[in-house]
């Protein structure tokens, strides 16, 4: 079944912030949602983090060589398959409820 929002977080460098970013999306109230991490080719621990996160079925990881945020997000919506799709920069984080709002 198609999940109704894809969120997609594109990475580089982002270990200080990552985990905090990713569990407010794995908390999201919205439950039916794929979180798809696209690391732009990080220098730091931030691709052991996003792995971390894989025992989440929601969670799709991808690994790439740095082309910038732009192609990093366009990897992402290439690969989304959700009703929609969301983003979130990788040293942000989101309220529990913000994607069942705005679904």
């Amino acid at each position: 079944m198609r999940p109704k929002v894809s969120v997609i977080i594109p990475i580089y460098n982002a270990e200080k912030y990552l985990s905090q970013c990713i569990e407010s999306i794995t908390n999201q109230t919205l439950k039916d949602i794929e979180i798809i991490l696209i690391n732009d080719g990080s220098k730091d621990s931030s691709g052991e983090i996003c792995k971390s996160y894989l025992s989440d079925p929601r969670v799709i990881y991808y690994e790439k060589e740095n082309e910038g945020l732009a192609a990093a997000r366009q990897d992402g919506i290439d690969r989304a398959s959700g009703e929609y799709v969301g983003f979130i920069d990788s040293d942000d984080w989101a309220e529990p409820d913000m994607f069942e709002k705005m679904y």
